[in-house]
């Protein structure tokens, strides 16, 4: 990227929701707006590379969890006039509609031709100020009585043209010189094309510092980048809205001991950037080494039975990497150790025989200095029509006789980060600070984590006594009680002494030593005629049933099960 102011900026820092970050560093993110020369017959090899690289950084923003990194977005398209496609509008959970505007900014057609380059950049111009305008009517519109857009008072327009960057910036520079910009926070020039025409575009030192000068005047940062006609490139553009940009407060604070003896440490103040985005922050995403907590979290999620098991993993080796050729800021995730497996389902020579091969490939990984990378291809397909999600994942060696699995950062989620390699020496009194302040320090040749201690025994030990009950069981409270009580024992209907049974029959069996049953006898025949008149005639319509008496019980008996009732049968009863 060539800047075009040359006052330093603060580092470029971020926000994940990582332990090092909390969601308040995105409280000043500021508002967006892309202007997108559309102008032909350029338009025509950029318009499908624009597009597509917009639609997918859009289906990736609106689904973002966590803190909102795009508060506002506002989207112009410049062809033959000024088209605003879209108002500010929010980004989240708003992709249909901003789906649509990439649309109808790709309907634009990429033939005809225009009066010059001059037409291009006073539209260009005009949609600037016209975006500033909107900006201002849109935080005084929402800003009444809403406390929550008090921080989101400024905004960053990007331009997008494929004509040369540096004509760009000067029209710009003076077109706005005049302008009221207290809202810009900084105008980006973004000039996509090839490495040709950035040759016959490069500026020289004389008129690099005039253009400094002139943006001093202008009061708000303005810059120039340079990028390729490709998808991913311009993808790598959009991205950067995604980080944080407050800068108004370093991130941590690096305690080196005094090289003196001083109590004050010495101390480094960084900021810290993301280098991707956290798959935990999309929704329905578990093939993307999300949680590799466990084994278990590892394995496919398939619908098996309970007494079955999973099935295995299938990890497919698709490239050799060099280890020296992997960044460690691509992968993320807690590693897995992978083994050899020992499972009893195999025979023995076929477990012997995957066990070689295992110690042969860690041999040769080992003494060679190789990677592998793996993919992981979804189980099932999408429900809403797509092709599921692929994950990857880096296979490490070691020592032992032990591989380490880590998943690694795809190009969807990748952050742009630039980080150039100094060519400087640092300063002497710098490295002689720094140095003072190591000597202090004791040196291990071998690091150990069980020296580490992080008092997260006594933690959890103190949290988990003072969270819980004394008591395993909690008592009934006497409110509880209190609002409940019982009917008078002579209101009872024979439905309540049913229902409260079981409740009186266990407290006298707790009571009582002993349990007779007293069982009256069956009435004579005489007093039924018409039951005895014939052995083979009807039942009689009622048959009385004796009452059965318990008088008295015992804690070691059983209880004699409830007989069963009738809806008729409401004079027989049971004496606990």
């Amino acid at each position: 990227m060539m800047s075009m102011d040359n006052r330093k900026r603060p580092a470029a820092s971020s926000n994940s929701g990582n332990f090092a970050f909390c969601s308040s560093s995105f409280r000043r993110q500021p508002a967006r707006v892309l202007i997108v020369e559309a102008l032909p017959p350029c338009w025509s090899e950029t318009c499908t590379v624009i597009c597509d690289a917009l639609d997918n950084f859009l289906s990736l923003a609106c689904s973002l969890d966590g803190p909102c990194r795009i508060p506002l977005l506002s989207l112009y398209a410049i062809s033959r006039q000024q088209e605003c496609l879209l108002p500010f509008a929010q980004v989240r959970g708003n992709l249909a509609r901003l789906h649509s505007c990439v649309e109808e900014l790709r309907s634009i057609p990429g033939e005809g031709c225009v009066r010059g380059a001059a037409r291009g950049g006073e539209l260009l111009r005009q949609a600037v100020l016209d975006s500033l305008q909107q900006f201002k009517q849109y935080i005084r519109h929402t800003s009444t009585g809403n406390q929550a857009n008090s921080n989101n008072t400024s905004v960053e327009v990007t331009v997008v043209t494929s004509q040369p960057g540096k004509g760009i910036v000067h029209h710009l520079e003076t077109g706005l010189k005049d302008a009221d910009l207290v809202p810009l926070k900084r105008l980006l020039v973004v000039q996509i094309g090839t490495a040709g025409d950035w040759g016959q575009d490069t500026p020289s030192p004389e008129a690099t510092y005039a253009e400094t000068e002139e943006c001093l005047m202008l009061g708000t940062e303005v810059d120039l980048q340079r990028v390729e006609n490709s998808v991913a490139a311009m993808e790598t553009v959009l991205k950067a809205w995604l980080q944080e940009q407050g800068g108004d407060r370093e991130h941590l604070h690096l305690l080196l001991p005094s090289p003196t003896d001083s109590l004050i440490p010495v101390c480094v103040k960084c900021d810290m950037q993301e280098r991707l985005i956290s798959p935990a922050l999309l929704p329905l995403t578990p093939n993307l080494g999300v949680k590799t907590e466990s084994a278990l979290d590892f394995l496919p999620v398939t619908k098996v039975s309970a007494n079955q098991s999973p099935a295995p993993q299938r990890l497919k080796v698709i490239k050799v990497l060099h280890a020296d050729g992997v960044c460690e800021s691509v992968l993320y995730g807690l590693p897995l150790v992978i083994r050899p497996t020992t499972c009893w389902q195999l025979d023995w020579d076929e477990m012997e025989a995957n066990h070689n091969l295992f110690h042969a490939l860690c041999h040769i990984l080992r003494s060679r200095d190789l990677f592998l990378l793996l993919q992981v291809e979804p189980a099932q397909r999408s429900t809403a029509g797509g092709s599921g999600v692929y994950s990857h994942y880096v296979l490490q060696p070691s020592p032992s006789l032990s591989l380490l699995l880590k998943p690694v950062v795809s190009r969807e989620l990748l952050l742009p980060c630039s980080l150039p390699i100094s060519t400087q020496d640092p300063a002497p009194d710098a490295v002689q600070t720094v140095q003072g302040c190591l000597t202090q320090l004791d040196e291990e040749f071998v690091f150990n984590p069980l020296s580490l201690c992080s008092n997260l025994y006594r933690h959890l030990r103190s949290r988990g006594l003072f969270s819980q009950p004394r008591y395993p069981y909690r008592l009934q409270p006497a409110a509880v009680v209190r609002d409940h009580p019982q009917p008078p024992e002579g209101t009872k209907t024979t439905g309540s002494r049913q229902r409260g049974q079981p409740q009186s029959q266990g407290r006298h069996l707790g009571t009582h030593s002993k349990v007779r049953a007293t069982v009256a006898p069956m009435p004579s025949s005489s007093s039924h005629p018409s039951s005895s008149s014939s052995s083979l005639g009807p039942p009689p319509a009622k048959a009385l049933r004796p009452a059965l008496t318990l008088l008295g019980s015992s804690s070691g008996s059983r209880r004699a099960p409830a007989p069963s009732r009738h809806k008729e049968d409401d004079d027989d009863s049971m004496v606990l």
